[in-house]
């Protein structure tokens, strides 16, 4: 029976790489039962008996502990080779050699190719963040710019996530700040309008925006459709890097204005001259030439390594940004920046030409899987000379600035946990702290908030906010008890050995004893009695800063200097957990501001909702509908009014 399912395994192959899914795996998991503790030859065992039965194909196979989870993740041109090299633990390094004491069992996928191997180990790296991968550690997404293509007269804005919405996207930039000062220079140069639909539609004047002459107000017909497109096509243009040609048009058109004596739009047109030199030449690098190009740069120095990236598009330079990947130690610099590159356009599109500070043993394979990921020929290189070579040295410069600050800065965090392990009697400075709020007005659109930070910073990846159900939501005490009974006992059933490093070494809470002694209560009931709770008060001066007093479990209270770095790390985690609280509350409000009791009628989608708006003007007046009157909605039927009616009247 175990040999028939290994078989069927073995043959299985990827599905279609352009579906949502890419990597459709079908197989199974080939595992030795034995000690739970690491044993090399146990690890060696169970890789030897998955071996028998590899095929010399390529492939991803993943490692994995006894209990199931992902050690590594790997690809291979040949299967049975790459992992017989895992029989010979005395040949491979340390690390990968606790990694084989720790392995159990092996899940094998075969694939068409080794590039499209190489693409599926990328997608599983991100998907199971093994401990023994070098991990992408970047929680925030890249900010992009969208011409959308869904209006007469398109709206241009910032976009994040998914690319639902019809348009020309243009990205990635390396933060909003970047995109917002190219977005204001668009509204300066092209006077495309930023405005929602919504407000758009309600206008029946000129807002400020074309006041200002940052909008040509297509809103109230202050410009016709051809002419806005045509200011459309000059944005894509410039965004494009084709800013040479815009200059020229509106140079022409400025000569003619001045020509035919009209001065004004000559004044408009110089105005918007003047903001296009103003942004050629504010650029912080010249990356004139280039083209679309994203540039690569690592600098290792004790143990730990930074990557500086440039983003440039159509020779315009969309700002830079520092990583520094995780467990990286015992693990190649070329291999480091090769597994940064496929987790990094996992997410982003590559663009055509990607420039790095050193050869990587593997550089064919990655451009031609990045060829295959974007749909056109992606040239991985290693500048020499020229404007590549002097944008490389930029970014080189960069990477080693970036890291010696990052280093200087874990120093000085490390202090600081340390002084905080010793004002809360831990052994050991906390890896894993956890700060707990609550936001509400007056005890609607209540929501807890929990932020997570450790010695790398602040892990945004791992927040979360609690919609509060239960508990009477202008009771604090109660609030503060569901967020933790949600949280730990989700822990206690996801983490019951606490090796999965999702258990706190320290809980902060925002308030007093009598929020502490609420959080300490579900503890207890749970049976958990080693996490340490510390409720951070305003103290005697309320509201002052450098007064906070701390409640500790044992009803003791403590309180550090107004200069103390320890006190200044804990202000930066509580005005944290309060940012986040507040903007969860505020989307929850906004969402409840907008919602009707239309929405709650079963059956009742948006475009029946929309007619029984347009056709009775309220959701009140919907509510308050005879029967009959209901049925004279357009788009209603008589099974729908009865369905609309029975849900107001017969409740």
């Amino acid at each position: 029976m175990e040999s028939a399912v290994r078989s069927a395994y073995i043959g299985a192959t990827m599905s279609d790489p352009n579906s949502p899914d890419r990597f459709n795996e079908e197989g199974a998991t080939f595992a030795v039962r034995g000690s739970e503790t690491p044993d090399l030859d146990a690890g060696v065992a169970a890789i030897r008996n998955v071996l028998k039965t590899l095929p010399a194909r390529p492939g991803v196979y993943r490692m994995q502990d006894a209990r199931g989870d992902v050690l590594y993740v790997g690809k291979a041109r040949a299967l049975k080779h790459r992992v017989a090299n895992y029989t010979q633990p005395a040949k491979l390094s340390n690390r990968l050699r606790r990694m084989i004491a720790q392995t159990r069992g092996m899940t094998v996928v075969t694939t068409n190719n080794e590039a499209e191997a190489l693409l599926l180990e990328a997608q599983l790296i991100k998907r199971f963040r093994p401990a023994y991968n070098v991990l992408l550690r970047d929680d925030k997404s890249f900010p992009y710019i969208l011409l959308r293509g869904d209006h007469d007269f398109p709206r241009v804005q910032l976009h994040r996530g998914a690319r639902r919405v019809k348009g020309d996207y243009f990205g990635p930039f390396a933060g909003a700040g970047q995109v917002r000062k190219t977005l204001n220079a668009l509204q300066k140069l092209f006077l495309l309008r930023s405005c929602t639909d919504g407000f758009y539609n309600s206008r029946d004047r000129p807002c400020l925006l074309y006041q200002i002459r940052r909008c040509s107000a297509p809103c109230v017909d202050r410009i016709d459709k051809a002419g806005y497109a045509e200011l459309v096509g000059d944005a894509r243009d410039f965004l494009m890097g084709k800013s040479t040609r815009v200059q020229a048009k509106l140079g022409e058109a400025m000569e003619a204005a001045a020509a035919n004596l009209d001065f004004e739009q000559a004044a408009v047109l110089r105005d918007r001259l003047k903001a296009l030199t103003f942004i050629q030449g504010s650029q912080a690098i010249n990356a004139e030439g280039v083209g679309d190009a994203d540039i690569f740069a690592l600098a290792a120095k004790q143990g730990q390594i930074g990557i500086q990236a440039f983003f440039i598009r159509g020779g315009q330079n969309w700002g830079h940004r520092a990583f520094f990947p995780a467990h990286t130690a015992e693990v190649p610099e070329a291999e480091v920046l090769a597994q940064f590159l496929m987790q990094f356009y996992e997410e982003v599109p590559p663009p055509k030409n990607v420039l790095i500070d050193r050869a990587l043993p593997e550089s064919e394979l990655l451009a031609d899987a990045l060829g295959e990921r974007a749909g056109f020929r992606v040239e991985v290189s290693q500048p020499q000379r020229g404007a590549r070579r002097r944008l490389m040295e930029q970014a080189q410069r960069n990477a080693v600035e970036a890291l010696d600050r990052r280093m200087a800065e874990s120093t000085t965090q490390a202090k600081n946990l340390r002084d905080i392990a010793d004002l809360f009697g831990l052994a050991e400075p906390p890896d894993r702290i956890e700060v707990y709020d609550n936001s509400h007005i007056q005890g609607t659109s209540a929501v807890g908030a929990m932020i997570v930070a450790g010695p790398e910073g602040f892990r945004k990846g791992q927040y979360r906010k609690f919609n509060i159900r239960r508990a009477a939501t202008d009771d604090d005490f109660a609030m503060m008890r569901e967020v933790f009974e949600r949280r730990f006992a989700r822990a206690q059933e996801e983490d019951p050995d606490r090796d999965k490093g999702v258990w706190p070494d320290l809980v902060l809470i925002d308030g007093g004893r009598g929020q502490l002694n609420a959080a300490r209560g579900v503890l207890e009931e749970l049976g958990i009695e080693d996490v340490c709770l510390v409720g951070v008060a305003k103290g005697p001066h309320h509201g002052r800063e450098g007064r906070e007093v701390f409640h500790l479990m044992d009803g003791s209270e403590r309180m550090l200097p107004v200069n103390s770095p320890a006190l200044f790390h804990i202000q930066k985690l509580r005005d944290e957990v309060h940012r986040f609280a507040i903007g969860a509350h505020r989307q929850k409000r906004a969402k409840a501001i907008g919602a009707s009791p239309l929405d709650e009628v079963p059956g009742i989608g948006p475009a029946r909702k929309k007619a029984l708006l347009m056709h009775f003007g309220t959701a009140r007046a919907v509510r308050g509908a005879s029967l009959e009157d209901l049925r004279k909605a357009p788009g209603v039927s008589s099974a729908v009014a009865q369905q609309v009616f029975d849900y107001f009247h017969m409740r």
